[in-house]
């Protein structure tokens, strides 16, 4: 006799009927176009980041977040831009508090 509570919970090893990894994949891929993804003057510059972050993006692709608030995934290199501004002053906020 089958238990109608237990009916749906699969036994391991079992492949899922539903769901998944493709699920996972598809809504990552939506909330990363959700995003904001800034245009403009931003691009003209070399943003402060987290190293751990950097190194996250350059293995899963995943954007960035800059002190300033733009979000990108980093592919220039960053040493042929001026500094960000907006990065420098809140990164000196930072290192002086």
């Amino acid at each position: 006799m089958v238990n109608p509570v237990f009916d749906s919970i699969s036994e391991p090893g079992d492949i899922p009927s539903g769901g998944g990894t493709a699920t996972l994949d598809r809504e990552l891929q939506e909330l990363i176009e959700a995003e904001q993804f800034d245009p403009g003057d931003h691009e003209r510059f070399s943003h402060y980041v987290q190293k751990e972050k950097i190194l996250e993006s350059a293995l899963t692709g995943k954007p960035v977040k800059a002190l300033c608030g733009k979000k990108w995934t980093p592919g220039r290199d960053p040493e042929k831009f001026p500094i960000c501004p907006t990065c420098k002053e809140i990164y000196e906020k930072l290192i002086d508090e």
